[in-house]
């Protein structure tokens, strides 16, 4: 099994590959992964995301790129580009509302597609939002790409965090570096006062702290942000003032710290 498993690549071009997970659906993940390419861009980094849940993208209703990528003389995709930030998502390859029922090794083709079949770079950072789950996706990531880092997120809740720590852990096992854990939806800023509510019994600290890891933001619950994803506006861009878009220039500026970090242990090592 050692020796059909495949090597990995970097992707041309493309310096650095940031993946974003959970394992729990529901807490933000594609939220978290188009909100930070774009904050990423605003800093003036030159930006990917792809879109890796192959049955159920969103990245295109969110960023506003519905339009079939066009392809070069090699036959590679070009993403589309919209914010600054180039895209890619099976979304944009299939019918809308066309449901995609595969089994594992057509959505490994696609990934495989999506992922070396695609004209990324030059990029600083290509940002991979992932399905729910520790499955194909994330086995094939890890073992065809050097993985740079991986974002956790979660919502601060037992359920949500236990599953998380279980990504965590599977990312752990394969050598993948953890750079920390976004808080989501945890709290939400009173529009009147500024006074920060919070909505759960917290749990994040204890479960962190399991992970070996640490928490790089939270970032609070917004009434605008299903507008946001609707209307394929990112939340940083149209409310940019606002504690939302903060959490999110925060978050990106931890995140290209501890790329810097990884660069400077990698060069130690070699």
């Amino acid at each position: 099994m050692a020796r059909g498993l495949p090597k990995r690549q970097p992707l041309p071009g493309v310096d650095n590959i940031v993946v974003v997970a959970s394992g729990k659906g529901g807490v933000g993940k594609s939220t978290v992964a188009v909100n930070l390419s774009v904050s990423l861009a605003s800093l003036g980094k030159r930006v990917g995301l792809l879109d890796a849940d192959i049955f159920g993208p969103s990245i295109p209703l969110m960023m506003n790129v519905h339009e079939e990528p066009l392809v070069d003389d090699k036959n590679r995709i070009i993403p589309p580009v919209n914010y600054g930030v180039k895209c890619l998502s099976m979304g944009m390859l299939t019918q809308e509302g066309d449901a995609i029922i595969w089994r594992g090794p057509l959505v490994m083709s696609a990934l495989q597609r999506l992922l070396k079949g695609a004209v990324w770079g030059p990029l600083d950072v290509l940002i991979v939002d992932t399905p729910p789950g520790t499955g194909d996706v994330h086995l094939s990531l890890t073992q065809n790409v050097p993985i740079t880092g991986v974002l956790l997120v979660s919502t601060p809740q037992t359920a949500s965090l236990e599953v998380t720590l279980r990504g965590a852990q599977m990312y752990r096992t394969f050598g993948v570096p953890i750079f920390g854990l976004a808080e989501n939806m945890g709290h939400a800023i009173c529009g009147n006062c500024q006074h920060k509510m919070e909505i759960f019994k917290n749990t994040t600290q204890r479960y962190v702290k399991e992970m070996n890891t640490k928490i790089l933001t939270s970032i609070p619950l917004d009434g605008n942000i299903t507008e946001c994803c609707d209307t394929g506006i990112p939340m940083v861009l149209k409310y940019k003032d606002g504690e939302y878009a903060k959490s999110f220039r925060a978050l990106a500026l931890e995140i290209l710290k501890d790329i810097d970090s990884s660069k400077r242990n990698t060069d130690k090592k070699l």
